[in-house]
């Protein structure tokens, strides 16, 4: 029997006994098959960040007819004006809330607002800029910032139409455009072959062209058209040629037209940047209204 010795302290067994020990075992088996759950708690509480964007590529969403023309094409002088012409401007959301009655005074009969890109972006201002031009006595449109890269041309053609690119004759509506120049996001030709992309536009078209019955204008630089459709000619008989060209001479038009229907030329007019000629006087703007 064990005497305890005056001076000594007295060891309990009660904390250092198999029992003792197996229960210490077990506390810390509950403690380690507890932690995956509660990581996964932790996890599962804290907020998903958004996927990684290169920091050079804008937003999607933020193109605009145009948005490539000077970085490729370059810019140099302005046209003579020319009795026969006239004047126009296309805007998007940069433009925000837009001064039409200033607009108008000025000499500025047309305009193109921009509805869509791809499927997934709508303008936020478009319903001020599409009626406001109207509003003031403009005979106005919608155009469709193009990415192939994302959705068919049937596909992108049919959102087009569902939010605000459709089209009456009512002599004051515009036949829808289709925007296809530089991918601001990306490959210049959206990572496409030329035959690809000539067969995404002609989807494009064919389907506007089901869901409205008019033929869509093209807007493109004749560079890029060479580029991503191999200059392709198929198009030019019955949908109008909108060209960008920011010089004093609208040069070299894309394969299979002999003329453009309209014309931007700068980047930098007053009120609205983006101006446009048509090529002819106010009763053709109408005719084409009109179909």
């Amino acid at each position: 029997m064990p005497v305890h010795r005056p001076g000594t302290a007295q060891r309990s067994r009660g904390h250092h006994g198999p029992h003792a020990q197996r229960r210490t075992r077990l506390s810390a088996t509950g403690i380690l098959l507890a932690l995956p759950s509660l990581l996964l708690s932790l996890l599962f509480s804290l907020p998903l960040a958004a996927p990684a964007q290169a920091t050079d590529d804008p937003p999607r969403g933020s193109a605009y007819m145009g948005m490539g023309v000077i970085p490729h094409d370059g810019q140099g002088g302005l046209p003579a004006a020319r009795a026969t012409q006239t004047e126009g401007v296309d805007v998007s959301s940069h433009q925000g809330n837009v001064a039409w009655p200033t607009l108008w005074s000025s000499g500025v009969k047309w305009a193109y607002a921009k509805a869509t890109e791809g499927t997934y972006y709508t303008n936020p201002y478009f319903a001020q800029q599409y009626n406001g031009s109207y509003d003031v006595g403009m005979i106005r449109g919608a155009y469709h910032f193009a990415t192939p890269d994302t959705t068919g041309g049937a596909t992108q053609a049919n959102y087009f139409v569902d939010h605000g690119g459709g089209w009456s004759k009512d002599g004051r509506t515009l036949p829808g455009a289709l925007d296809i120049e530089w991918n601001p996001y990306g490959d210049a030709c959206f990572g496409k072959t030329q035959s690809a992309m000539v067969t995404w536009i002609r989807d494009f078209l064919n389907q506007y062209k089901a869901r409205t019955g008019r033929d869509a204008v093209i807007y493109t630089a004749t560079s890029w058209w060479t580029q991503c459709t191999g200059d392709y000619a198929g198009f030019a008989s019955a949908n109008p040629l909108w060209i960008a060209r920011y010089a004093s001479a609208v040069g070299t038009l894309p394969a299979g037209w002999s003329y453009y229907t309209m014309w931007q030329y700068t980047s930098s007019g007053p009120t609205v940047g983006d101006h446009n000629k048509f090529n002819g006087a106010l009763d053709r703007v109408v005719a084409l209204a009109n179909g």
